[in-house]
This record gives structure tokens, sequence and C-alpha cells, in this order.
């Protein structure tokens, strides 16, 4: 295995929209570097990086796949993360650990709803950008206009390096400038190409570009400045030092050109990020924290420092068991060392590592600073968690995941399953954290949430595969709450004679409404023993499980005062049995004179969508009951602020993707509970009332 130094690694995450290309990229770098023999394509699902057999079948990239290649001495690091919003937990991972994300933009439709999520995840992540404008040799591609809508949405940084000569089905010619050359290619996919002059057309064109260039470099540094204010220009060598500081401070986001399919532009791009894409060296320190603490620590990427890596995927390998994708902060990482995980206070002993090219690994005996390695599987290491010195334990920031936007409820097919599904649901989480999988004693159903309807068929498809059990997915049960909202009393009062000793208890209780998400309040007003202190716990429990069993329809109880003010005991019937009998027939007989109500979950949607499908996004939320709050623009789409019950959203991140064929997309987050209109309300009582007659 040949050695890197630090300053040679290469740590990029591939992103973009989905359909921009990025698979066929890898496929086009990993040959262009030696590393396979023929060129894969998607069509033929024979790619490196989309082996998995879902991804196959459905022709796109669903899991983040590490690559790596070697160019001019630089060892490339590549993942490649999934474009369909679906798959956005794949992207948090690749971009946690990368030190650049290679931003990939279709020519034929430019900035994309998908475009526009991972620029902001790379930019939470404080990545450098360079920006590749793909797909230039199909019908209606564009590449001026792209890069005037990249400059438009994303500022004065985006400079291009590259101009397009012939976008289109005939598309074979760049104009580099930096070399100030263009550069044809052949149209065979073998990558070749021939360096010409500039022909006389392009030529003011080229200038007028490569000196916009030069500017944007000269203002990354006041040297620089200086020099380009004295000459007019800078030389060769300051323009290649001040591009590679530029886009490591994410002052200058480059852009390229590619056609990926036909392998053209691929040996640029390489020697790009070979010559400008940050090293480990050429980003800020990152940053640990001491366990039990908030002391930080800046580490250095120097393989003989203390031993920091973050696990930032996991992946399950038929015959292997899990792999845990890593990278090193700091130190090196060994077969056969020991490491504490402080994140699970575990230590971990550390077994074959690989490093890896899709499904193809090879073993090596280490990983150092800088560098990206595959371990097999660990005790209790699981992604996100840190791997450290037992010497001096830190704790590395893990990864960020998106929101669920989707729930379903899963039940077994065959009686008995329950076991298997819960095992093989857990360990589809563990290779998938954006998947999440509960039993809510409440509905009494296990709910699996995820990020789109496409997501969630992957799980199942993979829990039939992997764990062979069957599931049907229904609707879940929506969480309604019960309320009132006036001040109403009522008696309990519980009187049983069967001979010998009886039963006694009578309470008089207040019920009052409290302001909404204050839960539930019992005060005991008592005065002169008439109810027994003692006795007062039962009460209130008796008061807590009427509220949980719901009076009107079933649901629980909540936002209620409760006081005891008043009641009779007789000193040898009384119990605690008998009060808390006595408590739950009065708050019933309370509650209904309270005027009750039932309350909905209401949610805080927000959907990202291009202006042309706005009205009929905003027609079909309207006609799920949602209220808009309001619309801001966000670049060349409009976000749409809204507030929707839950019981409205079911799939509706399918419709929303039929609506905008495919372009929109939207985040939730529960808000409040509020009151149910009155007609959905004598449903819900109705049905709860038909349930008890059947029982």
């Amino acid at each position: 295995m040949k050695e890197y130094g630090v300053a040679d690694i290469r740590n990029v995450c591939l992103v973009g929209h989905g359909g921009s290309g990025k698979t066929s990229l890898t496929e086009a770098i990993l040959f262009t570097a030696g590393q396979i023999s023929r060129l894969g394509s998607v069509d033929e699902g024979n790619t490196v990086s989309d082996y998995n057999p879902d991804e196959i079948e459905r022709k796109i990239s669903i899991a983040l796949s590490f690559l790596h290649a070697d160019w001019h001495g630089k060892r490339i690091n590549l993942l490649d993360a999934p474009g369909y919003a679906d798959f956005v937990g794949e992207v948090a991972c690749g971009l946690r650990v990368a030190d650049c994300a290679l931003v990939l933009v279709n020519a034929q439709s430019g900035i994309e709803v998908g475009t526009e999520t991972v620029w902001k995840m790379a930019e939470e992540e404080k990545l450098g950008r360079i920006l590749v404008v793909n797909r230039l040799d199909k019908e209606h591609a564009q590449f001026e206009s792209v890069v005037q809508q990249l400059q438009s949405r994303f500022g004065d940084g985006i400079v291009p390096i590259h101009i397009a000569v012939n976008p289109g089905e005939g598309f074979d010619s760049v104009i580099d400038l930096l070399s100030m050359k263009l550069i044809k290619y052949e149209r065979d996919r073998s990558g070749k190409f021939s360096a010409q002059e500039i022909p006389a057309n392009w030529k003011d064109k080229a200038a007028q570009l490569r000196e916009k260039l030069v500017e944007r470099v000269a203002e990354t540094d006041d040297e620089l400045m200086e020099r380009y204010f004295e000459n007019g220009d800078l030389s060769a060598e300051e323009l290649r030092r001040g591009l590679r500081k530029g886009i490591a401070s994410r002052s200058i986001f480059p852009v390229l050109a590619t056609a990926a399919t036909l392998n053209m532009g691929t040996s640029q791009l390489l020697d790009f990020l070979a010559e400008f894409a940050p090293s480990p060296l050429d980003v800020p320190p990152h940053l640990a924290r001491r366990p039990d603490s908030e002391q930080t620590v800046e580490l250095s990427p120097d393989p003989d420092g203390p031993t920091a890596a973050l696990v930032f995927k996991t992946v399950s390998e038929m015959h292997l068991g899990e792999l845990l994708f890593f990278r090193v902060y700091s130190g090196t990482v060994r077969s056969g060392s020991e490491l504490l995980n402080p994140t699970r206070g575990v230590t971990e002993k550390i077994g074959q590592i690989f490093e890896m090219n899709g499904k193809t690994r090879h073993e090596i005996g280490l990983v150092r600073a800088g560098d990206i390695g595959a371990v097999v599987k660990l005790r209790d290491t699981h992604t996100g968690d840190t791997l450290c010195d037992k010497k001096s334990p830190l704790v590395l920031r893990g990864i960020s995941f998106p929101e669920p936007v989707i729930r379903v409820a899963v039940e077994p097919k065959s009686k008995g399953d329950e076991e298997k599904i819960s095992a093989g649901l857990a360990a589809l989480h563990e290779e998938d954290p954006t998947f999440t999988v509960e039993y809510d004693p409440e509905l009494r159903q296990t709910i699996v949430s995820g990020q789109g309807e496409l997501h969630l068929e992957v799980v199942i498809k993979r829990l039939k595969d992997k764990f062979g059990v069957d599931v049907t997915l229904a609707e879940p049960k929506i969480p309604y709450r019960e309320t009132l909202r006036k001040k109403a009393e009522a008696q309990g009062k519980y009187k049983k004679q069967t001979g010998g000793r009886g039963q006694y208890g009578d309470v008089w209780l207040r019920l009052e409404p409290l302001p909404r998400g204050q839960g539930f309040e019992f005060v005991d007003a008592i005065v002169g023993g008439v109810v027994p202190s003692k006795y007062v716990p039962a009460v209130e429990k008796g008061v807590r499980e009427a509220m949980a069993e719901g009076v009107i329809a079933g649901f629980p109880v909540q936002d209620v005062k409760v006081t005891l003010y008043d009641g009779s005991f007789h000193p040898v019937d009384s119990s605690d049995l008998a009060f808390k009998i006595a408590a739950s027939m009065g708050f019933k007989k309370a509650f209904k004179e309270a005027d009750p109500v039932i309350l909905e979950p209401i949610y805080d949607v927000e959907v990202i969508v291009p202006e042309e499908y706005l009205g009929d996004v905003m027609g079909d939320l309207s006609a799920r009951r949602g209220k808009i709050l309001g619309i801001d623009s966000e670049g060349p789409f409009q976000v749409i602020k809204a507030k929707v019950p839950l019981a409205e959203l079911y799939k509706y991140s399918t419709t929303l993707r039929s609506l905008t064929q495919g372009r929109g997309m939207h985040r939730r987050r529960f808000s409040h509970y509020e009151e149910v209109p009155k007609e959905i309300a004598e449903k819900l009582i109705a049905k709860a009332e038909e349930e008890k007659q059947k029982k």
C-alpha cells in the first residue's frame, strides 16, 4: 500500500440533485485514474459505486459510497452521495468527514432544489466547494446561463475555470482559463484530448473571463492584490496559490465543465482536485471536547498525535457483518490496537482495516490522520461515535441528521414475527440513522419514520431480503388529545356493600382548563379532614387513570387543573381502591359538563418549490386544512411556511413529488395541539362509540 503524506490527501464529497450524473462521474474518475479497466454505466447496473441490488434495480444511488484513486501522487478519497431527497442522511454523513464538496449541476436544468439543499449543508459544515456543470453533451444543455444562475444565487465567488464552447449533442470542447488553451476531447469515452490554441472568435470572451478570475483571486490576499495593482496581472504561480487559498477559505467557488457519460473533462477535473482541492492541512483544525466537559481541543492532522477518529457510516455486508467507515482526524488507527469509544464508554479492539472502492475491499494495516478507512464489526460502536486513545479521551462532533418527513405503521404479515421485525428494523437503523423505529404504546403501533416514501420502500424491502420477514404498511393512528373549555364540578361517589366489609369513597372535584401545553395540575384543597390525607394520592391516581383512558373518544386528556375540595369517608369501608374509583367517576362526570373538545397535533411545514408550482402546492396545502403563514424567496425557489394538521400529512412527500415533477421538497416539525373542527370531532366520537359497542 502506497503511503501518502497528509498534504497529499483530498477528501471530497460528491453531491448534487438526483440525476445530475454523480455516479457516472465517479465511474469516469475511476476509469481515468486506472482503478477500473472499463467504464460501467447506471443503465447497465455495473458501476462501482452503485453496487447495491436496490440501486441497480432502481438506477439511482441510495447509499453513500466510498471510492479512492491516485492522481499525480495525490490520494483522492471520493464520497459519492445520493441525490434524491429521501436519502439526504447519506449526504450529511459524507459532508461531515469531507474537506471539500464537489457540487454537480445538471447542464439541462441548472439549479434544482437538491442543489440548494446540498449547498446549504456544505455551508453549515464550512466546506469549500468546487462546482461541475455536467451532462453538457445532452440536448438543450447550457453552460453560460447555468453559470449566471449560479452567480445570481450564490454570489460573485462563483468563477468559471472552463468555458463550454459547444454545449449540446455535439459537445467536445472547453476553454481552460488557467492554461488559456482550448481542450478538445475525443468522443469515444477514452478520455483522450488535445490542447489547442483558442479560436479567434473566442479570444475576447476568454480574456474577459480570465481577467475576472484573476481579479477574484487577487481579492483573496492583500499581497496578491498589491501585485495585481502593480502589474495588472498575476503570474501563473501566484494565480494558482491564490486560487487554492480562495477555495479553502470559501471565497472562491470555481466552476468546471464535464460530460461524464462520454468521459469528457474527467482528466481536467482530476488535475484540478489534485492541485486545488484543500488537503486536511488546508482547513481549520477540527475541534473535539473532553468527555463530560465543554473544554475543547484543537486537533492537528498529525499521524503521531493522540488518536481521534469519527465513525460516519455503517454498512452491513453479507458474509462479513458490519463495516464501519471512519475518518482519522489525529493519530493513527492500527489493526490490533485498542481504542476507547467515549460516546458509549466501551473499549474496542480494532480488527481488520480495509480501504474500499465501492464493494471491493483491500486489507490495510492502518489508517493515518487525514485519511479514511473501514473496520469490521466492533462490539458497541455506531455511526456518529468517536474512537480515541484511552489515555487521551476526546469526543468529536457527531452527525446532524434531518427530521423525518413521513411516518407509517408496520404490522407483521405472520404471527410470531414481531421479534424478527424488531431486530431487523433495529439493524437497518444502524445502517441508516435517518430511518427511525419506535413502538408507540398509546397508539399500540410500531411506527417507522423516514425521509420519503421511496426511503421507507427501500427499508421494508431490505427487511424482507436480509431478515426474511414480510410486513404490511398501514396509516399510523393520530395521537389526538381531549381537553375542556370551561370550569365544571361534579361528585364521584363509589359505594358497594356485598356482605362483610364494603367499599366507600366520596369526592367532589373541580375541573378547570389550563393554557395549551401545560399538561396536568392536581390541587388538594381539603379542609378539616373530610377526605383523610392518606386517601388523597389514590384520588390523584384515579384522576390520572381516567385522563389516560379519555372520556369522550378514548384519547388522553391534557391541559386540565383538578382540585379535590370536598368529600366524605367511612371509618371502616373506605380504602385506596374506593377513592381511586370515586375520583375516576367524578372526573368523567365533570369532564362531560366542562365543554370537552378533541385536540389534534399541528405541524410546522416548510415546502421548497420552484416558482411555477407555487399555486398548485398552496392549493393542495389549503385543501389539507393548512394555514399558510408566509412565502419567502430562496434564489429561484419559493419557501412556503404553513401549519398543517398531522392527520392531513400522510404520504404528503409523494403528493408533493407528483405536483412538482420531483422538484419540491419539504420539512416538518411538531408545533402544538389545537381543536379539531366540529364535524371531524363528531366522526371521531362516533367511531370510538362504535368500537366500544364491538367490545
